[in-house]
């Protein structure tokens, strides 16, 4: 998948700078970021919508309009794909999966604090998976405020 995003990635580059009346790429850098947001927005809401609606063949065809809406974003904001890559596996090293950091000190605390002690694993799991994963603890944020910068 990665090589198909970089691919993506390398198609907006290079329709950056083709012209705005024959390249929608093109003509969403000539509007700019705001505009390039709206359109990232509006097709989160139509995968969310056909998700909801159990239209799966919707939601591959929204999804890939996402994907690309998404790539224009990233390549004005001048972030590319093994940014994004890179800090999945930051997060995964620190909380043994890819997931989203907590937003708060508190459900950090919450999430550390279970990793440190293991809740029982229900018996319907096959005996490969009963060990739980060893995490590292999250030491680079604990003095830090966890808020989004803007």
């Amino acid at each position: 998948m990665s090589d198909s995003l970089e691919r993506l990635y390398q198609a907006v580059i290079a329709a950056r700078d083709l012209d705005p009346a024959t390249s929608r790429t093109a003509r969403l850098f000539q509007r700019g970021p705001s505009k390039m947001a709206k359109k990232l927005a509006e097709e989160a809401i139509e995968v969310v919508i056909d998700a909801v609606n159990g239209k799966t063949e919707a939601v591959v065809r929204e999804s890939a309009d996402l994907l690309y809406n998404l790539t224009v974003l990233w390549a004005a904001a001048g972030v590319r794909p093994e940014d994004v890559w890179r800090e999945m596996e930051r997060r995964e090293d620190l909380l043994g999966i890819a997931e989203k950091l907590p937003k708060s000190a508190v459900k950090m605390s919450k999430a550390l604090a279970s990793t440190a002690a293991p809740k029982a694993l229900p018996k319907t799991l096959p005996k490969a998976t009963a060990s739980p994963a060893v995490r590292r603890r999250i030491v680079a944020l604990e003095g830090r405020s966890l808020r989004k910068r803007h």
